[in-house]
């Protein structure tokens, strides 16, 4: 990783962004300083101290592990100033008060070491007017670093440079962002709302004005508004609810006092009388009593409402009408042409939402590309503007534009009937200003499935996984299921790739660009195999499935696992069975099969037990390891980071952990070839294991969680079935348990519970709800 020169950061500001974005640095292993206001003099650090103790309680939780909340010292700004001179970054989060900030740098100017970049965190104030009056050595080292909320989970951060900065200092805080801290700058400009905000403001401004007008309930635009356009299934009101309705006003009146008089915006902002009347009566969405939702707990029951945006009553929310064929997953073309309501509310949101975005290139963003990553990245839409306009086509919606009376930008007519994407000799392309198409480069580490893609064929491939050469020597395997799911078409392709990768390639590296590594087996297929009593066909993807992955753990080669997102039962087993791991920081893994009446059967329990035997610090003897894979796979405890999952074992203290999920591939890359010189297989282990009388313990302690109500009855069953596993069945303490018996364990114990009605039940549960069953 190249060296950003950042060995220290401190943020001004304790609030939730302030803290969030301390959280963050320290989650990346960088000590962080956090300072704030004096607000009690019997304890002149509280404000900060109790952002970082609020932050220790807090879902989803800003710190990757406890260990990251440590690098956080606390202070004060009256006292503690001084330390700034220690800090290669200061990051200014404040209140959006250019009086105040113009303060804080005035004091900065006189602590900071030259060369150490100073940032603010504003999204209002533009560039020019927080440097007034400034020095040209405070000037040179200033930019803006715009993060999104929550700052731990949003990838987005827009970096606006002013005309006097040092590009060698912007240079050094993009680079650190980046690597560092995983997000992925966006270039912008010095105008009012840079990217994401001004286009999400008009989007959301657009999308309640229509609703309104239209006489279309918040239901009904939730349904339109969300999944169908490839925005997130919360929708418009949902959204506004999830950030605050209180927020709304503050965006208006900024976009409005910047923008000049003639934007689009301007004529789209306006005040709503029920909007004023929620925040009044403390209806600011979910932080508050609720907003366009709330739950209605009255009678001890827990009902969801919507509110009626004519009469202001709530009643139970309606199921919205379904949205017919192609509309409904993605063709926006198709959704904008439907007939009557849903159709002209669609148009109303996405014809003034994209011929605005396209408006504002080149004065909020060099090229489409920003516009299109900003809105992704800082608002999870599926597709950015420009690829919605691709879906439409430009030709079509230009002529609909044209048709409503509603503006057609000059890109927008520049583009012709052409798309502003494309894909030419291998390269994705994107359409730029001066009417040519530019390759869209990658930065220098960062490599992508989906761009190899554009210029070669998989080595193999099936329903349910493939084999793609990633260069160097190195082949990748890619599960491409829903959810990433393994069933017997995975375990094939595994048997497959392993006489070829050992042929031809040094290394293999198992990774997809899916939101989930992958939820683990295919529960679906396995249901219905139960439901027709093939339990012969369940025994086969059990065995299976211990065959395939044992067959990559003892390979002629080095298998790296690169997960991120969910690898959850078969996926964490997938994980476990690799020679190393590079995970994306924010990689959620656990054995979770008793979560539905089951227990790992891929070799998870074996994999669980040898990493905690060998963990630094871990008594010895046969009972302290089982003891704690126990109480980890019992209860499908799920590491919340990378970081927790080293804590729990999944991973080990040797795996890599990438903060930026676009260069794990090249990471987990770089350390299959790290490993392939000289590489050996591992031997199989063998375990001392407690027999009866470390089962008679287990059970014990499951019987106090039953009689205690932490577990059901038939968690008690569950667990029985996982301790028989765990202790070695009818081991002799005194001698040697093989893998090879443990995973004959797993297969008899699992067939066991597949065949219980109330495992089944769970399973159901589980595909219905996508929650587990407490039965």
């Amino acid at each position: 990783m190249a060296d950003t020169g950042i060995k220290k950061v401190c943020v001004i500001g304790a609030g939730t962004m302030g803290a969030g974005i301390a959280a963050q640095v320290a989650n990346a292993g960088v000590p962080v300083l956090l300072l704030d206001i004096v607000r009690d003099e019997a304890d002149r650090n509280s404000v900060a101290a109790g952002a970082v103790a609020k932050m220790l309680k807090t879902e989803p939780a800003p710190f990757m592990s406890s260990a990251a909340a440590k690098l956080v010292e606390v202070g004060n700004i009256e006292d503690d100033l001084a330390k700034v001179s220690e800090c290669d970054w200061v990051v200014e989060a404040i209140i959006e008060r250019l009086d105040i900030k113009q303060d804080l740098y005035a004091k900065l100017e006189k602590v900071r070491k030259e060369g150490t970049a100073v940032s603010s965190n504003t999204s209002t104030i533009p560039l020019a007017q927080l440097t007034d009056g400034r020095s040209d050595a405070f000037k040179r080292d200033f930019l803006i670093t715009h993060f999104f909320n929550p700052p731990r989970y949003m990838r987005l951060i827009e970096i606006v440079a002013g005309p006097q900065s040092n590009a060698d200092t912007v240079a050094k805080v993009t680079e650190f962002v980046d690597r560092k801290l995983g997000k992925t700058p966006v270039d912008a400009e010095d105008s009012p709302g840079f990217i994401a905000n001004r286009i999400g403001t008009f989007w959301i401004q657009a999308a309640v004005n229509a609703a309104i007008d239209m006489g279309v309930s918040v239901e009904e635009a939730d349904a339109i508004g969300g999944k169908p356009m490839g925005v997130p299934k919360t929708g418009i009101f949902g959204l506004i609810d999830l950030i605050g309705l209180d927020l709304m006003p503050y965006l208006q009146k900024s976009l409005t006092s910047t923008l000049p008089k003639d934007d689009p915006y301007q004529a789209i902002a306006r005040s709503e009388p029920l909007i004023e009347k929620l925040i009044a009566d403390g209806y600011t969405g979910r932080k508050g009593k609720g907003g366009f939702y709330r739950l209605n707990t009255e009678g001890g029951g827990k009902v969801k409402e919507a509110i009626n945006l004519a009469t202001g009553e709530y009643a139970p929310a309606a199921k919205p009408p379904s949205i017919p064929g192609a509309a409904a997953k993605g063709d926006l073309g198709a959704l904008i042409g439907l007939e009557g309501t849903m159709g002209e509310y669609a148009w109303a949101i996405l014809g003034p939402t994209l011929s605005y975005s396209a408006s504002i290139v080149p004065e909020a963003t060099a090229t489409i590309v920003g516009v299109d990553d900003a809105m992704k990245l800082g608002y999870n839409w599926k597709a950015g503007p420009f690829e919605m306009i691709d879906t439409i086509g430009a030709a079509k919606l230009r002529a609909r534009l044209a048709e409503s009376g509603l503006p057609v930008p000059p890109i927008l007519e520049k583009v012709g009937d052409r798309s502003f994407y494309r894909v030419e000799g291998g390269k994705r392309q994107y359409f730029g200003l001066d009417g040519a198409y530019h390759d869209i480069e990658r930065a220098d580490g960062v490599l992508l499935l989906s761009d190899i893609k554009l210029n070669s064929q998989p080595l193999l491939k099936n329903g349910s996984a493939s084999l793609w050469d990633v260069g160097d020597g190195v082949a990748a395997l890619e599960f491409t299921g829903k959810m990433n799911a393994l069933d017997n078409d995975v375990m094939k392709l595994i048997g497959d790739a392993i006489p070829l990768v050992a042929e031809k390639f040094k290394a293999l590296v198992i990774y997809n660009e899916g939101t989930h590594f992958s939820a683990g087996a295919n529960l679906g297929l396995a249901l219905f195999a139960v439901n027709i009593a093939a339990w012969s066909e369940i025994e086969k993807l059990i065995k299976g499935g211990q065959d395939a992955f044992k067959a990559l753990k003892y390979a002629p080669f080095p298998v790296v696992a690169a997960p991120s997102g969910m690898a959850l039962g078969g996926g964490c087993e997938v994980v476990l069975n690799s020679d190393a791991v590079q995970a994306h920081a924010e990689t959620y893994i656990g054995l979770v099969e008793c979560g539905v009446g089951l227990i790992p059967g891929w070799g998870g329990c074996g994999e669980m037990l040898e990493r905690w035997r060998d963990m630094p610090g871990m008594p010895k003897g046969p009972m302290p390891a089982v003891s704690k894979v126990f109480e980890i796979v019992s209860t499908a405890t799920v590491a919340k980071s990378a970081a927790n999952a080293k804590e729990l074992g999944f991973l080990r203290a040797s795996d890599g952990v990438t903060m930026n999920r676009d260069r794990l591939l090249a990471d987990a890359k770089e350390r299959a070839l790290a490993l392939a010189d000289g590489y050996q297989a591992p031997e199989p282990p063998e375990f001392v294991l407690p027999g009866a009388g470390g089962k008679a313990a287990l059970d014990l302690a499951v019987e106090s969680f039953h009689s205690r109500g932490i577990a059901t009855e038939y968690d008690g069953v569950v667990a029985d079935h996982l301790a028989h596993v765990l202790t070695g069945g009818d081991a002799d303490p005194t001698e040697a348990v093989t893998e090879e018996r443990l995973l004959e364990l797993e297969v008899t114990e699992f067939l066991k519970l597949v065949r219980e009605s109330r495992s089944q039940a769970r399973i159901e549960h589980m595909l219905a709800t996508g929650k587990p069953l407490r039965n």
